[in-house]
Protein backbone atom coordinates (compact mmCIF):
# COMPACT_ATOMS: atom_id res chain seq x y z
CA UNK A 1 0.00 0.00 0.00
CA UNK A 2 2.81 2.07 0.80
CA UNK A 3 4.04 1.83 -2.58
CA UNK A 4 1.11 2.51 -4.53
CA UNK A 5 0.93 6.08 -2.25
CA UNK A 6 4.64 6.57 -3.76
CA UNK A 7 3.75 6.18 -7.28
CA UNK A 8 0.82 8.46 -6.91
CA UNK A 9 2.46 11.09 -5.45
CA UNK A 10 5.46 10.76 -7.48
CA UNK A 11 2.55 10.90 -10.78
CA UNK A 12 1.24 14.45 -9.14
CA UNK A 13 4.66 15.56 -9.03
CA UNK A 14 5.46 14.71 -12.05
CA UNK A 15 2.88 15.94 -14.17
CA UNK A 16 2.79 19.23 -12.00
CA UNK A 17 6.43 19.63 -13.03
CA UNK A 18 5.99 19.17 -16.51
CA UNK A 19 3.08 21.44 -16.59
CA UNK A 20 4.93 24.36 -14.80
CA UNK A 21 8.05 23.51 -17.82
CA UNK A 22 5.63 24.06 -20.47
CA UNK A 23 4.27 27.19 -18.68
CA UNK A 24 7.79 28.62 -17.28
CA UNK A 25 9.68 27.79 -20.92
CA UNK A 26 6.82 30.01 -22.52
CA UNK A 27 7.76 33.21 -20.49
CA UNK A 28 11.74 32.11 -21.12
CA UNK A 29 11.15 31.67 -24.66
CA UNK A 30 9.04 34.90 -25.42
CA UNK A 31 12.34 36.64 -24.53
CA UNK A 32 14.80 34.09 -26.51
CA UNK A 33 16.33 32.73 -23.69
CA UNK A 34 15.84 28.83 -23.99
CA UNK A 35 15.71 27.60 -27.18
CA UNK A 36 17.14 28.49 -30.65
CA UNK A 37 14.88 29.02 -33.09
CA UNK A 38 15.31 26.33 -35.24
CA UNK A 39 14.82 24.00 -31.99
CA UNK A 40 11.65 25.84 -31.12
CA UNK A 41 9.96 25.44 -34.85
CA UNK A 42 10.65 21.41 -34.00
CA UNK A 43 9.17 22.11 -30.66
CA UNK A 44 7.91 18.52 -30.40
CA UNK A 45 10.61 16.53 -32.66
CA UNK A 46 13.67 17.90 -31.33
CA UNK A 47 12.82 18.95 -27.66
CA UNK A 48 9.93 16.40 -26.20
CA UNK A 49 12.57 15.05 -23.71
CA UNK A 50 12.36 18.45 -22.10
CA UNK A 51 8.79 18.38 -19.86
CA UNK A 52 9.09 14.59 -19.44
CA UNK A 53 12.68 15.22 -17.82
CA UNK A 54 11.74 18.35 -16.04
CA UNK A 55 8.59 16.11 -14.72
CA UNK A 56 11.03 13.74 -13.26
CA UNK A 57 12.94 15.82 -11.38
CA UNK A 58 10.24 17.56 -9.97
CA UNK A 59 8.89 13.97 -9.34
CA UNK A 60 12.17 13.35 -7.32
CA UNK A 61 12.70 16.70 -5.53
CA UNK A 62 9.18 16.35 -4.15
CA UNK A 63 9.21 12.78 -3.07
CA UNK A 64 13.17 13.54 -1.83
CA UNK A 65 11.87 16.61 0.49
CA UNK A 66 9.96 14.51 3.20
CA UNK A 67 12.00 11.50 3.15
CA UNK A 68 14.95 13.70 4.38
CA UNK A 69 12.61 15.34 6.87
CA UNK A 70 11.89 11.79 8.21
CA UNK A 71 15.34 11.03 8.17
CA UNK A 72 16.70 14.06 9.93
CA UNK A 73 14.04 13.75 12.33
CA UNK A 74 12.89 17.44 11.59
CA UNK A 75 8.87 17.04 10.18
CA UNK A 76 8.42 20.60 8.19
CA UNK A 77 5.81 22.50 10.43
CA UNK A 78 6.20 25.78 8.85
CA UNK A 79 2.82 26.43 7.35
CA UNK A 80 1.81 23.77 6.36
CA UNK A 81 -1.57 24.17 4.52
CA UNK A 82 -2.56 24.20 0.47
CA UNK A 83 -3.20 27.99 0.84
CA UNK A 84 0.62 28.42 1.54
CA UNK A 85 1.94 26.30 -1.03
CA UNK A 86 -0.24 28.03 -3.53
CA UNK A 87 1.58 31.13 -2.73
CA UNK A 88 5.11 29.50 -2.69
CA UNK A 89 3.98 28.67 -6.32
CA UNK A 90 2.87 32.44 -7.27
CA UNK A 91 5.97 33.48 -6.28
CA UNK A 92 8.04 30.90 -7.69
CA UNK A 93 6.08 31.79 -11.12
CA UNK A 94 6.91 35.67 -10.05
CA UNK A 95 10.80 35.11 -10.10
CA UNK A 96 10.34 33.33 -13.17
CA UNK A 97 8.05 36.20 -14.76
CA UNK A 98 11.06 38.99 -13.32
CA UNK A 99 13.43 36.77 -15.00
CA UNK A 100 11.87 37.22 -18.51
CA UNK A 101 10.32 40.36 -18.62
CA UNK A 102 11.94 42.85 -16.39
CA UNK A 103 14.92 44.69 -17.62
CA UNK A 104 17.61 45.94 -14.64
CA UNK A 105 20.54 47.96 -15.29
CA UNK A 106 23.01 45.26 -15.51
CA UNK A 107 23.38 41.49 -15.40
CA UNK A 108 24.54 41.57 -11.49
CA UNK A 109 21.51 43.73 -10.50
CA UNK A 110 18.92 41.20 -11.82
CA UNK A 111 20.98 38.37 -10.22
CA UNK A 112 21.12 39.71 -6.67
CA UNK A 113 17.12 40.76 -7.11
CA UNK A 114 16.62 37.36 -7.94
CA UNK A 115 18.59 35.89 -5.48
CA UNK A 116 17.54 37.96 -2.63
CA UNK A 117 13.41 36.52 -4.07
CA UNK A 118 14.34 33.31 -4.04
CA UNK A 119 16.10 33.12 -0.44
CA UNK A 120 12.62 35.47 0.46
CA UNK A 121 10.72 32.47 -0.89
CA UNK A 122 12.42 29.72 1.39
CA UNK A 123 12.38 32.05 4.13
CA UNK A 124 8.53 32.70 3.65
CA UNK A 125 7.15 29.29 3.04
CA UNK A 126 10.23 26.41 3.95
CA UNK A 127 12.40 27.78 6.72
CA UNK A 128 14.09 23.99 7.29
CA UNK A 129 17.85 23.32 7.13
CA UNK A 130 17.14 20.34 4.87
CA UNK A 131 14.81 22.79 2.61
CA UNK A 132 17.90 25.05 2.09
CA UNK A 133 20.23 22.40 1.64
CA UNK A 134 18.54 20.60 -0.89
CA UNK A 135 17.36 23.86 -2.45
CA UNK A 136 21.49 24.78 -3.11
CA UNK A 137 22.34 21.18 -3.96
CA UNK A 138 19.63 21.40 -6.71
CA UNK A 139 20.58 25.17 -8.21
CA UNK A 140 24.40 23.80 -8.56
CA UNK A 141 23.44 20.96 -9.84
CA UNK A 142 20.71 21.87 -12.41
CA UNK A 143 23.18 24.61 -13.55
CA UNK A 144 25.57 22.45 -14.05
CA UNK A 145 23.76 20.16 -16.21
CA UNK A 146 22.35 23.40 -18.09
CA UNK A 147 25.88 24.31 -18.63
CA UNK A 148 26.67 20.99 -20.63
CA UNK A 149 23.67 21.59 -22.41
CA UNK A 150 24.28 24.52 -24.03
CA UNK A 151 27.80 23.68 -24.56
CA UNK A 152 26.35 20.92 -26.82
CA UNK A 153 23.81 23.57 -28.35
CA UNK A 154 21.09 22.10 -27.04
CA UNK A 155 20.05 25.50 -25.62
CA UNK A 156 21.22 28.95 -25.86
CA UNK A 157 21.28 32.18 -24.03
CA UNK A 158 21.48 35.78 -25.56
CA UNK A 159 24.47 37.57 -23.52
CA UNK A 160 25.43 34.64 -21.36
CA UNK A 161 27.75 35.86 -18.49
CA UNK A 162 27.79 32.98 -15.95
CA UNK A 163 30.12 30.53 -18.33
CA UNK A 164 27.85 29.59 -20.77
CA UNK A 165 24.71 30.51 -19.38
CA UNK A 166 22.84 33.85 -17.32
CA UNK A 167 23.72 34.28 -13.56
CA UNK A 168 20.46 34.15 -12.57
CA UNK A 169 19.43 30.63 -13.48
CA UNK A 170 21.05 29.25 -10.28
CA UNK A 171 18.12 31.42 -8.52
CA UNK A 172 15.37 30.38 -10.61
CA UNK A 173 16.39 26.47 -9.81
CA UNK A 174 16.89 27.09 -6.20
CA UNK A 175 13.53 28.39 -5.83
CA UNK A 176 11.47 25.79 -7.59
CA UNK A 177 13.52 22.89 -5.55
CA UNK A 178 11.62 24.56 -2.86
CA UNK A 179 8.89 25.10 -4.53
CA UNK A 180 8.01 21.33 -5.63
CA UNK A 181 9.65 20.23 -2.24
CA UNK A 182 6.71 21.67 -0.51
CA UNK A 183 4.20 20.14 -2.64
CA UNK A 184 5.84 17.27 -2.12
CA UNK A 185 5.79 17.30 1.53
CA UNK A 186 2.17 18.39 1.61
CA UNK A 187 0.95 15.43 -0.47
CA UNK A 188 3.08 13.38 1.79
CA UNK A 189 0.78 14.82 4.99
CA UNK A 190 -2.06 12.57 3.78
CA UNK A 191 0.19 9.32 3.64
CA UNK A 192 0.75 10.21 7.32
CA UNK A 193 -2.96 10.81 7.90
CA UNK A 194 -3.46 7.25 6.68
CA UNK A 195 -0.87 5.56 8.31
CA UNK A 196 -2.15 7.16 11.34
CA UNK A 197 -5.58 6.06 10.76
CA UNK A 198 -4.41 2.57 10.33
CA UNK A 199 -2.49 2.55 13.59
CA UNK A 200 -5.61 3.83 15.50
CA UNK A 201 -7.87 0.79 13.64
Amino acid sequence: MAVVRYMLRGCVLFFTGVFFTLVLNLLQVQRQLSFPQEVITNLFSSTWWVPPTCGTAAAIIGLLYPCLDNKLGEPHTHRREWSSVMRCVAVFVGINHASAKIDFANNMQLSMTLAAMSIGLWWLFDRSRSGFGLGVGIAVLATFIAQLLVYNGVYRYTEPDFLFVRSWLPCVFFSGGVTMGNIGRQLAMYDRKEDTKQKDE
